[in-house]
Protein backbone atom coordinates (compact mmCIF):
# COMPACT_ATOMS: atom_id res chain seq x y z
CA UNK A 1 0.00 0.00 0.00
CA UNK A 2 2.70 2.29 1.06
CA UNK A 3 4.34 2.17 -2.81
CA UNK A 4 0.78 2.50 -4.25
CA UNK A 5 0.56 5.48 -2.27
CA UNK A 6 3.69 6.47 -3.20
CA UNK A 7 3.82 6.23 -7.08
CA UNK A 8 0.37 7.90 -6.84
CA UNK A 9 2.70 10.83 -5.67
CA UNK A 10 5.09 11.10 -8.55
CA UNK A 11 1.75 10.33 -10.71
CA UNK A 12 0.61 13.75 -9.15
CA UNK A 13 3.74 15.59 -9.48
CA UNK A 14 4.38 14.75 -13.19
CA UNK A 15 2.01 17.33 -14.27
CA UNK A 16 3.87 20.07 -12.40
CA UNK A 17 5.94 21.13 -15.65
CA UNK A 18 2.98 21.82 -17.84
CA UNK A 19 1.92 23.60 -14.91
CA UNK A 20 4.60 25.56 -14.52
CA UNK A 21 4.60 26.09 -18.77
CA UNK A 22 1.37 26.99 -19.05
CA UNK A 23 1.77 29.83 -15.91
CA UNK A 24 4.09 31.45 -18.12
CA UNK A 25 5.77 33.38 -15.03
CA UNK A 26 9.05 34.05 -14.28
CA UNK A 27 11.04 30.98 -12.53
CA UNK A 28 10.89 32.57 -8.98
CA UNK A 29 7.57 33.45 -9.17
CA UNK A 30 6.32 30.13 -9.85
CA UNK A 31 8.86 28.50 -7.06
CA UNK A 32 7.50 31.04 -4.20
CA UNK A 33 3.83 30.92 -5.27
CA UNK A 34 3.72 27.02 -5.18
CA UNK A 35 4.72 26.96 -2.26
CA UNK A 36 2.76 30.00 -0.88
CA UNK A 37 -0.45 28.93 -1.85
CA UNK A 38 0.11 25.26 -0.56
CA UNK A 39 0.97 26.72 3.35
CA UNK A 40 -2.71 27.09 4.36
CA UNK A 41 -3.86 24.21 2.66
CA UNK A 42 -0.99 22.04 4.29
CA UNK A 43 -1.62 24.71 7.90
CA UNK A 44 -5.08 22.56 7.77
CA UNK A 45 -4.09 19.72 7.54
CA UNK A 46 -1.75 19.59 9.87
CA UNK A 47 -3.77 21.15 12.86
CA UNK A 48 -5.99 18.11 12.10
CA UNK A 49 -3.25 15.63 13.10
CA UNK A 50 -0.79 17.52 15.44
CA UNK A 51 -1.39 15.69 18.62
CA UNK A 52 0.21 13.08 16.50
CA UNK A 53 3.18 14.90 15.69
CA UNK A 54 6.12 14.13 17.48
CA UNK A 55 8.66 15.25 16.06
CA UNK A 56 11.75 17.68 17.98
CA UNK A 57 12.68 21.17 16.92
CA UNK A 58 15.61 19.32 15.05
CA UNK A 59 14.07 17.19 13.27
CA UNK A 60 11.49 20.22 11.68
CA UNK A 61 14.43 22.35 11.58
CA UNK A 62 15.89 19.75 9.13
CA UNK A 63 12.48 20.29 7.44
CA UNK A 64 12.38 23.46 6.89
CA UNK A 65 16.69 23.24 5.42
CA UNK A 66 14.89 20.51 3.31
CA UNK A 67 12.57 23.23 2.33
CA UNK A 68 15.71 25.54 1.18
CA UNK A 69 16.96 23.05 -0.98
CA UNK A 70 13.29 22.87 -2.88
CA UNK A 71 13.51 26.62 -3.28
CA UNK A 72 16.73 26.62 -4.85
CA UNK A 73 15.72 23.16 -6.91
CA UNK A 74 12.40 24.59 -8.64
CA UNK A 75 14.31 27.32 -9.29
CA UNK A 76 16.60 26.34 -11.31
CA UNK A 77 13.90 23.67 -12.71
CA UNK A 78 11.80 25.86 -14.20
CA UNK A 79 14.99 28.10 -15.65
CA UNK A 80 15.53 24.49 -17.52
CA UNK A 81 12.25 23.91 -18.73
CA UNK A 82 12.06 27.85 -19.89
CA UNK A 83 15.51 26.73 -21.91
CA UNK A 84 15.26 22.85 -22.80
CA UNK A 85 11.58 21.94 -22.20
CA UNK A 86 9.60 20.76 -19.68
CA UNK A 87 9.70 17.23 -20.39
CA UNK A 88 13.91 17.10 -20.78
CA UNK A 89 14.40 19.11 -17.82
CA UNK A 90 12.29 17.17 -15.36
CA UNK A 91 14.63 13.61 -17.27
CA UNK A 92 17.68 15.81 -16.30
CA UNK A 93 16.40 16.83 -12.45
CA UNK A 94 16.06 13.09 -11.64
CA UNK A 95 19.70 11.83 -12.17
CA UNK A 96 18.97 12.22 -8.45
CA UNK A 97 18.73 8.90 -8.64
CA UNK A 98 21.99 8.30 -9.13
CA UNK A 99 23.35 11.26 -6.95
CA UNK A 100 21.28 10.33 -3.68
CA UNK A 101 24.02 7.53 -3.38
CA UNK A 102 26.86 9.80 -3.37
CA UNK A 103 25.55 12.18 -1.24
CA UNK A 104 25.15 9.20 1.17
CA UNK A 105 28.83 8.63 0.96
CA UNK A 106 29.90 12.47 1.35
CA UNK A 107 27.79 13.02 4.07
CA UNK A 108 26.59 9.50 5.90
CA UNK A 109 30.26 8.15 4.56
CA UNK A 110 28.76 5.11 3.21
CA UNK A 111 30.63 4.18 0.28
CA UNK A 112 29.12 4.13 -2.89
CA UNK A 113 28.97 0.20 -4.90
CA UNK A 114 30.93 -0.61 -7.42
CA UNK A 115 27.44 -0.18 -9.37
CA UNK A 116 27.18 3.07 -8.86
CA UNK A 117 30.56 4.22 -9.57
CA UNK A 118 29.28 2.11 -13.12
CA UNK A 119 26.02 3.32 -13.93
CA UNK A 120 26.94 7.22 -12.96
CA UNK A 121 29.20 7.59 -16.13
CA UNK A 122 26.47 6.08 -18.24
CA UNK A 123 23.99 8.75 -17.37
CA UNK A 124 25.97 11.34 -17.55
CA UNK A 125 26.40 10.35 -21.04
CA UNK A 126 22.73 10.94 -21.30
CA UNK A 127 22.44 13.94 -19.70
CA UNK A 128 25.23 15.07 -22.44
CA UNK A 129 23.39 14.20 -25.17
CA UNK A 130 20.16 15.45 -23.71
CA UNK A 131 21.68 18.87 -24.84
CA UNK A 132 21.09 18.24 -28.39
CA UNK A 133 24.81 17.95 -28.53
CA UNK A 134 24.69 21.56 -30.51
CA UNK A 135 22.65 20.72 -33.23
CA UNK A 136 20.49 22.85 -35.03
CA UNK A 137 17.62 20.30 -34.83
CA UNK A 138 17.79 20.08 -30.36
CA UNK A 139 14.62 20.93 -29.03
CA UNK A 140 15.05 23.88 -26.66
CA UNK A 141 15.73 27.94 -26.92
CA UNK A 142 19.47 27.15 -25.33
CA UNK A 143 19.73 23.09 -24.75
CA UNK A 144 23.38 23.47 -23.76
CA UNK A 145 22.46 26.25 -20.72
CA UNK A 146 19.36 23.68 -20.11
CA UNK A 147 21.62 21.26 -19.25
CA UNK A 148 23.02 23.57 -16.85
CA UNK A 149 20.46 24.36 -14.92
CA UNK A 150 19.25 20.84 -15.27
CA UNK A 151 22.07 19.72 -13.56
CA UNK A 152 21.93 22.24 -10.61
CA UNK A 153 18.53 21.21 -10.52
CA UNK A 154 19.79 17.73 -9.67
CA UNK A 155 21.89 18.32 -6.90
CA UNK A 156 19.70 20.86 -5.12
CA UNK A 157 16.94 17.98 -5.65
CA UNK A 158 19.20 15.53 -3.84
CA UNK A 159 19.98 17.72 -0.84
CA UNK A 160 15.74 17.78 -0.52
CA UNK A 161 14.79 14.34 -0.83
CA UNK A 162 17.82 13.19 1.46
CA UNK A 163 16.70 15.84 4.11
CA UNK A 164 13.25 15.45 3.93
CA UNK A 165 14.01 11.67 4.61
CA UNK A 166 16.18 12.07 7.45
CA UNK A 167 13.85 14.77 9.00
CA UNK A 168 10.87 11.86 8.82
CA UNK A 169 13.00 8.82 9.45
CA UNK A 170 12.65 7.95 12.94
CA UNK A 171 9.85 9.56 13.83
CA UNK A 172 6.89 8.93 11.17
CA UNK A 173 5.24 11.89 11.90
CA UNK A 174 1.84 12.73 9.53
CA UNK A 175 3.01 13.43 6.28
CA UNK A 176 1.97 16.70 6.63
CA UNK A 177 4.17 17.69 9.36
CA UNK A 178 7.30 17.69 7.35
CA UNK A 179 5.28 18.54 4.28
CA UNK A 180 4.58 21.63 5.63
CA UNK A 181 8.12 22.73 7.45
CA UNK A 182 9.40 21.73 4.12
CA UNK A 183 6.72 24.51 2.31
CA UNK A 184 8.10 27.13 4.58
CA UNK A 185 11.51 26.70 3.78
CA UNK A 186 10.36 26.81 0.24
CA UNK A 187 8.83 30.42 0.69
CA UNK A 188 11.53 31.57 3.01
CA UNK A 189 14.22 30.61 0.09
CA UNK A 190 12.18 31.84 -2.74
CA UNK A 191 11.90 35.01 -1.30
CA UNK A 192 15.51 35.66 -0.43
CA UNK A 193 15.87 34.92 -4.26
CA UNK A 194 13.25 36.91 -5.20
CA UNK A 195 15.33 39.85 -3.16
CA UNK A 196 17.88 39.38 -6.52
CA UNK A 197 15.06 38.81 -9.07
CA UNK A 198 14.20 42.31 -10.74
CA UNK A 199 12.11 39.85 -13.04
CA UNK A 200 9.67 38.82 -10.03
CA UNK A 201 6.33 39.29 -10.05
CA UNK A 202 4.20 39.90 -7.06
CA UNK A 203 0.71 40.12 -8.46
CA UNK A 204 0.39 37.82 -11.84
CA UNK A 205 -2.11 38.16 -13.63
CA UNK A 206 -5.03 35.50 -13.90
CA UNK A 207 -4.91 32.79 -15.77
CA UNK A 208 -1.49 32.32 -14.51
CA UNK A 209 -3.07 32.25 -11.05
CA UNK A 210 -5.31 29.76 -11.69
CA UNK A 211 -2.01 27.52 -12.63
CA UNK A 212 -0.08 28.11 -9.73
CA UNK A 213 -2.83 27.47 -7.56
CA UNK A 214 -2.76 24.07 -9.63
CA UNK A 215 0.65 23.66 -8.93
CA UNK A 216 0.49 24.20 -5.48
CA UNK A 217 -2.96 22.42 -4.82
CA UNK A 218 -1.76 19.31 -7.15
CA UNK A 219 1.86 19.21 -6.94
CA UNK A 220 2.73 20.89 -3.67
CA UNK A 221 -0.18 19.33 -1.28
CA UNK A 222 -1.27 16.29 -2.92
CA UNK A 223 1.19 14.75 -4.94
CA UNK A 224 3.93 15.51 -1.92
CA UNK A 225 1.27 14.47 0.75
CA UNK A 226 1.96 10.96 -0.53
CA UNK A 227 5.27 11.53 -1.45
CA UNK A 228 6.37 12.53 2.24
CA UNK A 229 3.83 9.56 2.88
CA UNK A 230 5.89 7.03 1.58
CA UNK A 231 9.43 8.70 1.71
CA UNK A 232 10.23 7.78 5.50
CA UNK A 233 8.50 4.24 4.99
CA UNK A 234 10.43 2.66 2.20
CA UNK A 235 14.11 1.61 1.37
CA UNK A 236 15.82 5.07 -0.17
CA UNK A 237 16.19 3.07 -3.54
CA UNK A 238 12.85 2.20 -3.31
CA UNK A 239 11.86 6.13 -3.15
CA UNK A 240 14.27 6.57 -5.98
CA UNK A 241 13.11 3.88 -8.13
CA UNK A 242 9.31 5.55 -7.86
CA UNK A 243 10.85 8.58 -8.70
CA UNK A 244 11.83 7.76 -11.94
CA UNK A 245 8.66 7.59 -12.80
CA UNK A 246 8.12 11.05 -13.20
CA UNK A 247 10.31 12.19 -15.89
CA UNK A 248 9.35 9.23 -17.85
CA UNK A 249 5.35 10.60 -17.27
CA UNK A 250 6.49 14.18 -17.84
CA UNK A 251 8.23 13.21 -20.98
CA UNK A 252 4.59 11.99 -22.23
CA UNK A 253 2.72 14.52 -20.89
CA UNK A 254 4.90 17.49 -22.60
CA UNK A 255 4.48 15.37 -25.66
CA UNK A 256 0.78 15.07 -26.06
CA UNK A 257 -0.23 18.33 -24.21
CA UNK A 258 2.85 20.93 -25.49
CA UNK A 259 3.53 18.89 -28.14
CA UNK A 260 7.36 19.27 -27.50
CA UNK A 261 9.11 17.52 -30.22
CA UNK A 262 12.72 16.40 -29.02
CA UNK A 263 15.52 15.21 -31.55
CA UNK A 264 16.70 12.11 -32.55
CA UNK A 265 19.40 12.44 -30.13
CA UNK A 266 18.10 13.77 -27.33
CA UNK A 267 15.40 10.84 -27.84
CA UNK A 268 18.88 8.61 -27.15
CA UNK A 269 19.75 10.58 -24.54
CA UNK A 270 16.43 10.42 -22.83
CA UNK A 271 16.67 6.86 -22.90
CA UNK A 272 20.15 6.42 -22.24
CA UNK A 273 19.46 8.34 -18.54
CA UNK A 274 15.98 6.41 -17.83
CA UNK A 275 17.86 3.55 -18.64
CA UNK A 276 20.97 3.76 -16.52
CA UNK A 277 18.85 5.13 -13.19
CA UNK A 278 16.89 1.96 -13.94
CA UNK A 279 19.32 -0.58 -14.26
CA UNK A 280 20.90 0.84 -11.25
CA UNK A 281 17.74 0.71 -9.18
CA UNK A 282 16.82 -3.03 -10.47
CA UNK A 283 20.48 -4.32 -9.79
CA UNK A 284 20.28 -2.88 -6.51
CA UNK A 285 17.21 -3.95 -5.46
CA UNK A 286 17.99 -7.29 -6.20
CA UNK A 287 21.62 -7.26 -4.56
CA UNK A 288 21.63 -4.95 -1.44
CA UNK A 289 25.31 -5.42 -1.05
CA UNK A 290 26.18 -3.95 -4.64
CA UNK A 291 23.74 -0.57 -4.09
Amino acid sequence: MTRFIGLAGILTISWSAVFVVKADVTPITAAFFRAAYAIPVLLVLWLLVRERDQRPPGARLIAVGAGLFLAADLAAWHHAIDLIGAGLATVLANVQVVLVPLAAWIILREHPSRLALRVAPIVFVGVVLVSGLGRSDAFGRDPAQGIFFGALTAVFYTGFIFLLRVANRNHLAPASGPLLDATVGTVVGAGVLALFDASFDIAPSWPAHGWLLAIALVSQVAGWLAISYALPRLPAIDTSVLLLLQPAAAVLWARLVLSETPSTIQWAGVAVVLAGVGVFAALSNRDPATA
